[in-house]
């Protein structure tokens, strides 16, 4: 019982002592992940806890069960209408992408490590996709708003990436297993299987899930439990029939996410912490496995590898990858820099661990130290490199208060509440503002007192009201409601411009009334026309078009095109 006890609190205190360490990180800007492995690494045999940890297969089963629960998390807060602006890119970069950043890492790593080019290829295939926990934690806790058409493009590639650089790296496993010098063109069924079941179990395993929970009547805190063990049970049939698990649960994820669901907030709260969970108690696994001494032996060639993998390899995949899609310069170098490794390539370092390879802890240690040197430099960086390549949206006022109300037959009436101040329009109006159809007062409270909203005429700085609505009136209502604090709406000044031009206003008038030059392929044509032509249908918040001395950039987007742009002068 003393062990059983103690390593209850071990566990328990390892988990605390990584979610305290997170608020320290935050304050320094090191990114969450890396306190983690950190920890592990100084708990482990070589560190302060003298703990032996060699469980090869404990350490795969920890992680992959963790990143199922992190992709299916992923793919709960992915919105279906990103994919408007940032599949096809995301695609592209999910399968080519990782291809030539396998290739080029690959016979890099081959040369400085004297190994053989299918040695090499294996190390380039582990290391060569993005980590969907180290993507979604980072632009998700720093509080980034990235352009859409970035952040949707990121998230996607990072949720359906996984199953090219397992299939290489099972491939290349078997390959070497073999005896083999050469890969057949009868690999490629393998990877058609792995994504075409993967896809099919994570479509329609998504749809039965949301299905089963819209169905059953449960207690509240049971249907976020359903949700999770229905995500984790359409990864592991998948995996079982040889498809990919990780496609399949990131799919099912967006699925039930993107339907009418019943307890909706619940679950997306619920897996929230389940996410966190998953990560810090991978990367702690994962760090405990590592060997300091074994990472220090081999700093410099894999120091070498993961320079040449990010600066050399994943910006060349990234730029041929989305040469068809007209991506602007600074977009594409953004991309480049967040092509963060974490957990995924340390599990796929545990492959050839498990298969008995000769040189798999060469493989493993060059695998982790990527991942470190990658979670340091552009983990820590990805903040400063939005900011300074003007990708971050301002972003506006949201609501203070969100209540889901499980309405049979209705699953996304929400109880929203705003604090009103001075600024905000519903304050300075002298009558009640007028609500978005469907939209009804549930209740308003001034000092501290409920009024009778029946005979209210008028709201107050200092009200607080609480109305019942659906999701899609949220952004109206934050018009009506909110007011962005002086900061804010400097920081919207210097993103957006001075003036706010209509989508139908014509750029020769723009030119005659704010004095620039026009250039001609721009006569003849509106705004809405000039960044159709030059975006195509992935227009998004926070394009720009310089024109002479002015800068057009878009405010609002009405499906595909451009409904209002900010006017920007150079100074």
């Amino acid at each position: 019982m003393d062990i059983v006890n103690q390593f209850i609190l071990l566990a328990a205190g390892l988990l605390l002592l990584s979610i305290l360490a997170s608020a320290l990180s935050a304050r320094v800007g090191m990114p969450l992940l890396l306190v983690f492995l950190s920890i592990g690494m100084l708990i482990g045999d070589e560190g302060l806890g003298g703990i032996v940890f060699a469980d090869i297969r404990t350490a795969y089963l920890v992680g992959s069960v963790a990143l199922a629960v992190i992709l299916f998390d992923g793919g709960l807060r992915t919105d279906v209408r990103n994919f408007r602006v940032g599949l096809r890119p995301a695609l592209s970069l999910a399968t080519v992408g990782v291809l030539l950043t396998a290739l080029i890492t690959g016979l890099f790593a081959a040369w400085v490590l004297g190994l053989s080019w299918l040695e090499g290829l294996l190390i380039g295939a582990i290391v060569g996709s993005t980590d969907a926990a180290a993507v979604f934690s980072l632009l998700h806790s720093r509080g980034l708003e990235l352009k859409q058409r970035v952040g949707a493009t990121l998230e996607i590639e990072s949720g359906s990436n996984d199953p090219m650089a397992v299939f290489l790296t099972i491939v290349l496993v078997e390959a070497l297993l073999a005896g083999q010098t050469r890969l057949g063109w009868d690999v490629m069924w393998i990877f058609v299987v792995q994504i075409g079941l993967g896809a099919a179990f994570g479509l329609a395993g998504g749809r039965l899930l949301s299905l089963v929970i819209n169905r059953m009547q449960l207690s509240p805190g049971l249907y976020p439990l359903v949700a999770l063990s229905g995500g984790v049970t359409i990864f592991a049939a998948a995996s079982v029939l040889g498809g990919s698990g990780f496609l399949a649960a990131y799919l099912a994820g967006l699925v039930v996410a993107n339907r009418p669901l019943q307890a909706g907030q619940n679950i997306l709260r619920f897996h929230d912490g389940m996410a966190w969970l998953a990560q810090i108690t991978m990367f702690l696994v994962l760090g405990l496995f590592a060997n300091p001494t074994a990472l220090l032996g081999s700093a410099l060639p894999s120091l070498l590898i993961a320079v040449v993998l990010m600066l050399v390899a994943r910006p060349l995949a990234v730029w041929l990858s989305l040469l068809p899609f007209r991506f602007p310069p600074q977009e594409q170098l953004f991309i480049s820099w967040v092509g963060l490794r974490g957990a995924v390539p340390i599990v796929l370092a545990l492959f050839p661990l498990m298969a008995g390879l000769d040189n798999a802890w060469i493989f493993f240690n060059v695998a982790f130290f990527v991942v470190l040197v990658s979670l340091v430099f552009q983990g820590w960086t990805v903040t400063p490199a939005a900011r300074w390549l003007n990708l971050e949206v301002p972003t506006g006022s949201s609501v203070i208060q969100r209540v889901e109300l499980d309405v049979p037959g209705e699953f996304d009436r929400e109880l929203v509440g705003y604090r009103l101040d001075g600024e905000s329009p519903a304050a300075k109006a002298t009558r009640l503002p007028l609500l978005p159809e469907g939209v009804r007062y549930a209740a308003v409270l001034r000092d501290h007192q409920p009024l009778d909203t029946c005979g209210l005429t008028e709201l107050q700085a200092g009200d607080y009201v609480y109305l019942l609505a659906k999701h899609d009136d949220l952004p109206a209502l934050d018009g009506l409601f909110s007011a962005a604090p002086d900061t804010e709406r400097d920081a919207a000044t210097r993103y957006f411009g001075e003036f706010i031009i209509n989508g139908d206003a014509r750029l020769e008038d723009l030119a005659q009334v704010y004095g620039f030059a026009l250039p001609e392929e721009a006569r003849g044509h509106t705004v809405t026309e000039l960044f159709a032509t030059r975006f195509g249908r992935r227009q998004v918040v926070g394009d720009r078009i310089v024109l002479g001395t002015v800068e057009l950039v878009v405010r609002e987007t009405e499906g595909a095109e451009v409904s209002r742009a900010g006017l920007k002068l150079s100074h």
